[in-house]
Formats: C-alpha cells, structure tokens, sequence
C-alpha cells in the first residue's frame, strides 16, 4: 500500500554533519523550488540544548555555507525557516524520547510523516521502538535509514530486526545516496530506453565491465569510523555493488519499487562467493602512504590516524555473475582513497572484432567501449574505430574517436537535482524506488563478508601506494593477468 504524502519529517541528528552539508540544504533547494509539499513541517532533534530559534540560526548558516551561490535566496530562507522547528533529545534517555514522540504527536496533527535517522546506526532499532510506543508507526509513517546498516551480516539482520519490529518493510527507505545521483538514474535510461544497447548488453558482446569509484580526498574528520569500517565496508558493501547492480540487472518489467529492487536482488545473489584461496587471487587491499594529490603534499593514513592500523583505504575485486547473461565477464571493482582523481564512473568494453580487414597496413583495431562518468562531470562516450585522414598509400589508418555526450552541457538550461533532494523527495511522497530494500543490504553484506574472512584467515595485510596514485601493484596485476588493464 502506498503511503500517503508526509506533511511533517523529523530528523534525528539535525545537528550533525551529514544534516549541515546534504539534508538541510536539499530540503531548503526544494523550498526553493516549490516542491516541498505545502502543509509540511520539519522538526530536528539532537542532544544538546538548542531551542528553535538557535537551530534556525544553525540551519540559515549550514546553507549560506553548503547551498550554490545563485540558489541563496533571502525569501526562500525565510519560508524555509517558518516551516523548522527544533526539540532536543537524547535517544539514550526514555523520557526525553517519550517527551519527543509528545511533541511530534501534536505536530503530525493525524498527517503522513517520515522520520530521518541520522544517527549511528546502533540507534536505528531504540528510536523506532520509542516511535511505536508512541502509535508513531502508523500506515502513515515511513522511517529512513542512513547507511551503513551495520557493520557485517549479523548486525545488520540485528539492526534490520529491531527495525522490522516497529515498520513494515514497505516503509523502511534504506538510504544509499548514490541511487539519487542524476547519472546513475540515467544509467537506467541508457540501458532500457534505447534499443541500441539492450541486444549487446551481454557476455556475447562484453569482454569486461570496470566500475570505480575514486576519491582524492582522505579520511579527514571521519578518521574514527573509518579506521573500523575501511573501503570494502564504506564504499564498496554499498556504492560499488549498488552501481554493479543497476549495470548487470535483467530488465524491470516496471519502473516501479518492487520490479526494480526484484531485479537487482537477482545479481546480488548470483555473484560468485569468493572463499579461501580465490580472495587472495581475486581481491586486493591498499593503504596509503605519504604522497602528494593535485601537487599538494599530503600525509600517510597512519599519520592521519595517529597510529598504526590494518585498515585498507583500497579495494580492488574482480568479481563474477553466474548467470546467463554474464557468464564469464569479469566485473571489476575499485575504490580508495587519496587516488589522483575525483571520479565515479562505468567503463564497459565491447569484445573485439572477429576478423580486422586492415590488418595489412598494420592498422590496430581497438575494442569499442563505452564510459559512463558519473562524477564530477556527468557524460557518456562511446569509443569507436574511425579511418585517420591521409591517402593511406601505406594501408588505411585507423584512430579510436569518441562519440561523446556532456550531459551537463546537454541539459544547461535545466537545473541540476542533488541526490538528496530527489531521494527526499521520493520518501515524502511514498516512492521506494530510490531506495535500498532489507535483502538487498543483507545480500551485500554476506558476500562482502566472505572476503573480509578470506583477508582474515590468510592474515593478509594492505599493500602500502603512495597517496596520488591509483593503488598499490598489485591491482594492476589483478587485471593484467587476464590481458585487461584498468582504465585510468
């Protein structure tokens, strides 16, 4: 059953830096863009002891400092603001909780509405019980989870419990903020949209598929969760698989939350587990050291850190679907961090020509490929073979060109969605599309965890890269020894 639109949203950890940066100034760019719906109120809550107007003046600066320049509008901000109130709580205390579920009780006013978590997700199950003890979990209600859920499989079907106790999975939103990237929604597009791609996508017609995700950035003020979390649990568990799953996943017969979600389900529990000898062989992890980014000098992770640690800030996996469609295609996964680039991108190689009728000039035909760049830039190019101008007296000659669409350029005169505002959006409308479902997650984790025994009962250890590189040797050889290379 659908739920209805929500007319208020309280957020949980209103004061924390994921509010400050993304979900305060997404809500006020949809203020701004008259989508929020009109009757909706918005509580935050936090510890400490803020009163309304002092979480007002929190708001007003998160999004003079977060929102675009050409999108600060005085009017805007103040309509924003009228529609923001604040309760402090502290999730751990029942009678603040109870105080809090009081005061959203009244505010709710019998409407729809949708409660953010984000907390630590060891806070997920304690505040939805003091949300249903409250009558909170209504079939109005929806509950919108942070990730990560969890930190292997076992707290995460105890995190997933604890919630399932209070709501329904219907209305439990799973967020992983790359699904609200406009790029991957028009992967989506790209694939079922066209007929051009469709008949190719396949192991028939695909040597191989990379999928990267690559941050120049290191671990800054996260340093405490990251040290316990590292690159497979951070990014790859969610990001890289849920990139994985959009690319490899059978067509939905719906645009539609069950269809889609049904399919992508599907890839998840055909990834070939990897135990034993083959995470060695199919897996590896890097730690950065001393390096410099960009001509700027930066330090070591341990340096970072302040101690010594086994954490990776790499991970590189070659991957397989057993499937029909992907028999045989190697998927291969990269993420880390202090890489000499900022990108998140899809490159798929097209298996080469059977038989080059050029070969007598000692023209070199290269596969095509397509890249499908989803950040910093949005675009998609497709490389093709094309004849080098010249009289060819020798033979013809050929170059790769790339047929190549800027999609920021494409659509200048649109405005730009960011992630969170399509995803909040979404959950205020009812619409789980976006969002990640409780067998997804746990499909995830199972396999990831597998690696991380894999890594634990071989007592490997991350290889050391210089920060600014794109990971240590090893990952290089993880594709060159199947006559790939990675795209850089």
């Amino acid at each position: 059953m659908t739920a209805p639109l929500a007319t208020h949203l309280t957020i949980f950890g209103a004061t924390g830096d994921l509010a400050q940066r993304m979900l305060l100034p997404s809500l006020y760019g949809l203020q701004r863009e008259g989508l929020l719906p009109p009757a909706l109120r918005i509580l935050g809550s936090a510890r400490g002891e803020l009163d309304g107007e002092g979480f007002r003046t929190l708001v007003a600066a998160a999004i003079a400092r977060h929102a675009p320049a050409g999108e600060r509008d005085p009017a805007s901000l103040r309509a924003f603001l009228e529609r923001v109130d604040f309760q402090p709580a502290d999730v751990s205390s029942p009678e603040a909780m109870a105080a809090l579920a009081r005061t959203i009780t009244a505010a709710r006013d019998g409407g729809g509405a949708a409660y953010h978590l984000s907390t630590a997700p060891r806070w997920y199950a304690p505040i939805c019980a003091a949300l249903g003890a409250a009558g909170l979990n209504d079939p109005g209600a929806r509950v919108l989870l942070e990730k990560p859920i969890g930190h292997d499989l076992a707290s995460s079907v105890a995190i997933n419990d604890g919630v399932a106790a209070v709501f329904d999975e219907d209305r439990v939103f799973r967020v992983d903020h790359y699904l609200g990237k406009e790029g991957v929604q028009n992967l989506l597009a790209l694939r079922f949209g066209n007929a051009l791609f469709e008949p190719l996508w396949n192991a028939r017609h695909i040597e191989q598929v990379q999928i990267t995700v690559a941050e120049t950035v290191g671990v800054e003020g996260r340093a405490g969760y990251y040290d316990e979390a590292g690159a497979l649990r951070d990014m790859l568990q969610n990001h890289l698989l849920q990139l994985l799953c959009l690319t490899a996943m059978e067509p939905p017969a719906h645009f539609e939350p069950h269809s889609v979600r049904n399919e992508k389900i599907k890839v998840l529990r055909s990834l070939r587990p990897l135990r034993g000898g083959d995470v060695a062989s199919h897996t590896v992890a890097g730690q950065y050291t001393a390096g410099a980014v960009g001509g700027t000098a930066v330090p070591g992770y341990r340096d970072e850190l302040g101690r010594d640690s086994r954490t990776e800030t790499f991970v590189a996996v070659r991957a397989h679907i057993d499937n029909w469609r992907w028999s045989g295609v190697p998927f291969y996964l990269r993420t880390g961090k202090r890489m000499p680039r900022r990108c998140t991108e899809i490159y798929i190689q097209f298996r080469a020509i059977p038989h080059s009728i050029f070969a007598g000039g000692g023209a070199r035909v290269a596969p095509n490929a397509l890249v499908i760049a989803l950040q910093p830039e949005e675009r998609i190019a497709l490389a093709l073979m094309n004849k080098t101008p010249g009289l060819d007296r020798g033979g013809v000659k050929l170059s790769q060109v790339a047929l190549d669409l800027d999609l920021r350029h494409a659509f200048a005169e649109q405005r730009r969605f960011i992630a969170y505002e399509r995803l909040y959006l979404d959950a205020l409308e009812g619409n789980g599309t976006l969002f990640v479902r409780r067998d997804e997650i746990e499909a995830a984790w199972q396999w990831v965890d597998g690696i991380h025994a894999g890594w634990r009962d071989a007592d490997l250890t991350p290889k050391s890269y210089p920060a600014g590189t794109w990971g240590p040797a090893s990952a290089v050889v993880l594709t060159e020894r199947h006559g790939h290379s990675w795209r850089e």
